[in-house]
């Protein structure tokens, strides 16, 4: 056995997180605090302990970080950690004999039974005079330095020589310097801390190409910066844009998917290039690229991200096709295959052949990326990662992030798990999830226990409540509640969300029954939107969003607990960060009001042996008090939700209505 495959002397088992067996880095944000956890043990019944060390990207250890046995009996060890700066961190385990807290067992069984009473106060003394030369003197020496002189004094009784060794002062430095013997250590792990923008954030999707006047429908981007102070005013961090490139004639298509496109169709931004150029050219109708530094500077100054759709596909126009005919597959008869998802098809669309030149793929792409990168973009929804391959996008997101690590990529992929988990370990700062289609209680609580869980420490959902693409039959059949319940489930679910514009108009005609495609859908054709009709639901998305900035606990992915209600039309969610604990109960039944009674797990919400606590709902303003149990009554179109700021109560009253 190899000494790097040696267990220790105190074994140290089962490090996490663990990404991919420590190949890919597990990943947090500056300020976020995670979980580190480990299996210690050893033979016999002697004491152990453990800590974590968190190591700087300047190399630098951090002090250690005490851990608990999280259950008695169970050997499973954990502590909290937070990193503090953004960088490539490392995270490992000490595991070390504990022989003060062993001897200190012994002796409380030995003495008060008369058994080797001096031969134990002189062990004693002896580890307390070894302890004492570890601690600083400024720190506490000489009082573990007199502890040791007073197990040894025969001069004082045995109950005196054994209380000044258990005083708390002396419990208290030798808790900052224990004495450990031995120490083992297990390997450093790697930790990607990254800005906070990549776990946390509000999104909104636009097509700036709708954003246009009545003398010129198409819209430009000096017309569309118009719509950034509605989107700021909502509480949204980032804006993002649709492909914005010129986009091919060849099968072009027409409305609602269409094959055959008129002369006023502008064709769908993903068919991307044409002879004005491909994928580092602005569409003309949209304007020049000084007009979209513009756009991206009046975004910059109401606080505004741009986020910019990367689709590696091309137009049959695409200036690649001609210039590197190996990037497309060509068929026996010569022809170039295009896009298929059967039994769709994309024939405007060419999808890349990856094997034939990857490494000049790669070159092309950072190449793109860097040059959207040097016009303010530091964000980019890649489209359809899981069609190319894995190994692509390790590459590429390894050399954008080796010089700007500030650069996120969120993964539009909607695929299988395997596929979804990998890309997010191999790079890729945030993922597109399965939330859409995840609309009952039971479906809720499961995938994000699942995603609050290990898959937490790599995967960083985008809970996007509707996409160009896809609009849900829950939509569909629930109206204006059900936008109503999702957005509210989006917003304090995951720390990132985000709707495509329309939303908040509950915009929810399909282009046919069974179909999660819209009606006039936006791909296809401008939708010109009055944003200013009374059904709007604005007001209540801003007051999510302000509700986000204001609670540091709905900002985090890790710290979700799920309480229990006695009705599955209704479900009810906590998050704590620190003092700050938000609570949410939610109708899930968009056509029906719902009672239900919920019950509380009091010390999941800091509230242990606390009766009563003073809520306050976000959304209505009003403050209630509530206990363990508590009746809510939630209407459709009235009070869809509680969002909740929990406080403790002077009042002893738990149990009134929310409602």
């Amino acid at each position: 056995m190899s000494a790097s495959h040696t267990i220790g002397r105190i074994p140290v088992r089962d490090v996490r997180p663990l990404v991919d067996g420590g190949r890919s880095p597990a990943k947090a944000v500056a300020g976020e605090t995670f979980q580190v956890t480990a299996t210690v043990f050893r033979e016999g019944h002697d004491a152990v302990a453990a800590n974590v060390v968190l190591t700087d990207p300047e190399g630098r250890p951090g002090p250690w970080t005490p851990m608990r046995e999280l259950a008695p009996g169970t050997d499973r060890w954990g502590a909290d950690v937070t990193p503090g700066a953004v960088g490539r961190w490392t995270y490992h385990v000490e595991a070390w004999g504990d022989p003060i807290a062993t001897w200190r067992r012994h002796a409380g069984i030995k003495i008060p039974a008369g058994i080797d009473v001096g031969l134990v106060l002189e062990e004693g003394a002896e580890l307390y005079f070894h302890a004492a030369a570890g601690v600083p003197e400024v720190a506490g020496r000489g009082l573990v330095l007199a502890a040791a002189e007073a197990l040894r004094d025969d001069s004082l009784s045995i109950s005196v020589r054994l209380a000044g060794a258990l005083t708390p002062e002396v419990d208290a430095v030798l808790g900052r310097y224990p004495l450990r013997d031995p120490v083992s250590v297990s390997e450093a792990l790697p930790l990607l801390v990254e800005r906070e923008r990549a776990l946390v954030g509000a999104w909104y999707e636009f097509f700036p190409r709708s954003e246009g006047t009545p003398e010129r429908p198409h819209g430009t981007f000096r017309t569309a910066a118009r719509r950034l102070e509605a989107i700021a005013a909502m509480g949204f961090d980032v804006v993002y844009l649709p492909p914005i490139h010129p986009i091919g004639t060849t099968f072009r298509k027409g409305p609602n998917n269409t094959l055959s496109a008129g002369p006023d169709d502008p064709g769908v931004p993903w068919a991307i290039g044409s002879p004005e150029g491909g994928h580092d050219a602005v569409h003309p109708d949209l304007g020049t690229i000084e007009d979209f530094d513009h756009f991206v500077a009046e975004a910059a100054g109401l606080g505004l991200e741009i986020a910019l759709d990367f689709a590696l596909q091309c137009s049959p126009d695409h200036p690649w096709v001609h210039k590197h005919p190996e990037w497309f597959h060509h068929r026996p008869d010569g022809t170039i295959a295009y896009a298929e998802n059967p039994p769709k098809k994309y024939q405007d669309i060419y999808p890349i052949a990856f094997d034939a030149d990857l490494d000049g793929l790669i070159a092309e792409t950072v190449r793109v990326l860097r040059f959207w990168m040097g016009h303010g973009v530091r964000i980019f929804r890649v489209d359809n990662p899981h069609t190319k391959p894995v190994v692509f996008w390790q590459r590429v997101i390894a050399e954008v992030n080796a010089t700007d690590p500030d650069v996120i990529f969120l993964a539009e992929a909607f695929t299988r798990p395997a596929m979804m988990h990998t890309l997010a370990q191999i790079g890729f700062q945030q993922s597109y999830t399965y939330f859409t289609w995840r609309n009952t209680k039971e479906e809720l609580t499961e995938y994000l226990t699942e995603l609050s869980g290990e898959a937490a420490a790599y995967m960083r959902p985008n809970f996007f409540a509707n996409t160009p693409d896809i609009l849900h039959a829950y939509l569909q059949q629930g109206g204006r509640p059900a936008f109503e319940v999702r957005a509210v489930l989006a917003a304090t679910l995951s720390p990132t969300w985000g709707i495509y514009s329309g939303y908040e108009l509950c915009e929810n005609t399909p282009l046919r029954d069974g179909s999660e495609e819209y009606l006039n859908s936006e791909k296809y054709q401008l939708r010109p939107r009055d944003w200013e009709t009374a059904d709007s639901i604005t007001p209540l998305i801003t007051r999510l969003n302000t509700t986000r900035r204001s609670h540091p606990a709905l900002r985090r992915l890790r710290n979700i607990h799920f309480h229990h209600t006695d009705n599955d039309s209704v479900i009810a969610y906590s998050k704590r960060a620190g003092q700050d604990t938000v609570l949410v109960v939610a109708n899930l039944d968009p056509h029906h009001t719902q009672e239900a009674t919920v019950s509380l797990d009091m010390p999941q919400l800091g509230l242990d042996g606390n009766p009563s606590l003073s809520v306050h709902d976000e959304l209505t303003g009003e403050t209630y008090h509530w206990g363990r149990t508590n009746y809510v009554r939630l209407e459709p179109g009235r009070t869809p939700a509680h969002v909740l700021h929990v406080q403790p109560s002077a009042s002893d009253t738990g149990g009134s209505t929310a409602s």
